[in-house]
């Protein structure tokens, strides 16, 4: 778990926004960054965001629902929000973990992801939910 990147204190409730501002989140983050990651899968490779995950009840809509573009593709489970003003991903419903939201850790207020190092990549070009078990 990150507490800190650079300067930037990361709040129990901490608030992200897009580019242009028009789309604000509230997020409860009392552990701060927890498991941040970049994913391999045909669009996280495109949108090349740093991204953490909170539960579906620990992110709020402050602003800007009415300008939010939902984009969902393949099994239809993840579902991906822009700021159709700006372009900015700003968060998805997980295809893994459809209780939880991931979030783009660039949005949070203060931080710079190109300050979080070593950030680990999932393999999302073999999802979890695509791989079959092996063991009985």
């Amino acid at each position: 778990m990150i507490r800190q990147v650079g300067d930037t204190v990361i709040q129990p409730v901490h608030r992200a926004r897009c580019h242009c501002g028009a789309v604000v989140l509230e997020l409860a983050l009392p552990d701060g960054i927890v498991d941040p990651r970049r994913c391999d899968c045909s669009i996280c490779r495109r949108k090349g965001a740093v991204v953490a995950s909170v539960p579906l009840p620990d992110l709020t809509m402050v602003q800007g629902r009415e300008v939010l573009t939902r984009y969902t593709f393949n099994t239809h489970t993840a579902q991906h929000f822009f700021c159709s003003v700006c372009g900015i991903y700003t968060h998805h419903r997980r295809r893994s973990n459809p209780q939880e939201y991931g979030y783009n850790v660039g949005c949070l207020d203060g931080v710079d992801p190109f300050l979080i190092a070593d950030v680990p990549v999932s393999d999302g070009i073999r999802h979890p939910a695509d791989r079959m078990d092996a063991t009985p």
